[in-house]
Order: structure tokens, then sequence, then C-alpha cells
């Protein structure tokens, strides 16, 4: 069983069934869904998509999330804690949501879930999508 960090965006779409997710992410989130790999969600996905869905950005709210992803023993939340933001502070240039979701990635080690360029372009995460 493989494991994976996904993105805000990543989380989003494939709870809501709804935008583009690239076809290797879409087969690792399937997969997931199907118990054969795991899903780490960072908690500060969570807080961006209480806020996204407050102003109507999203189409899932906080609660469908919660649902969906207590409905799964694949997908665990990753909580922040300050060797998290230890690695943050060694991934310069990316929006503040973005560098810790980033370093939640690099932390324990795992490739991200995530269609950000800014991500990708940094060179010191494992992107997939």
């Amino acid at each position: 069983m493989m494991e994976y960090l996904a993105d805000t965006v990543a989380i989003v779409r494939h709870f809501a069934k709804s935008g583009r997710i690239g076809s290797v992410a879409r087969q690792i989130l399937r997969d997931a869904d199907a118990g054969k790999n795991t899903i780490y969600v960072s908690i500060i996905s969570f807080v961006e998509i209480m806020y996204l869905a407050e102003i109507d950005r999203i189409p899932i709210n906080l609660d469908d999330t919660k649902k969906q992803f207590n409905e799964s023993d694949n997908y665990h939340i990753v909580d922040l804690n300050i060797d998290i933001i230890e690695v943050a502070k060694n991934i310069p240039g990316l929006e503040l949501h973005d560098r810790l979701i980033a370093a939640s990635s690099n932390y324990l080690g795992i490739p991200i879930l995530t269609n950000d360029p800014d991500i990708s372009d940094s060179g010191l995460i494992e992107v997939i999508w």
C-alpha cells in the first residue's frame, strides 16, 4: 500500500467529483477509495475547505468533507506540529497554506498530489498529478 498527501484542490475535486484531476492522481485517489492506498490530508486543508465553502468558492463544505473522510480507513489527518513548521522554514516562496501543506508532505517523506506549479517548481517535494 502506497502513501500520499493530497493537497486541498485534489481532495476537494475528488470528494466533490467536480473539476479536473490529473490521471495519475485520480487513479491514486480511486485506489485509496478501494483500500489500496493511504491518503494523508493536512489539517491546513480542512481549514481551507471551511473557509472556501463559507465564501462559496468550492462545491463541498467542511461537514461533507469530514463525512467522506471518516467513511474510509484509508484517509488520515496530518496535524500541524512544530516539526512540520521547522520543515516549512526550508520551503521558501510559497503562500503560507501551501508551504505548510508541502512541509507536511516533506516531513512524512511521501509524494504530494497537487497541480500547484509553485509546489512543483520548488523541486523539494515529489509531486504527482
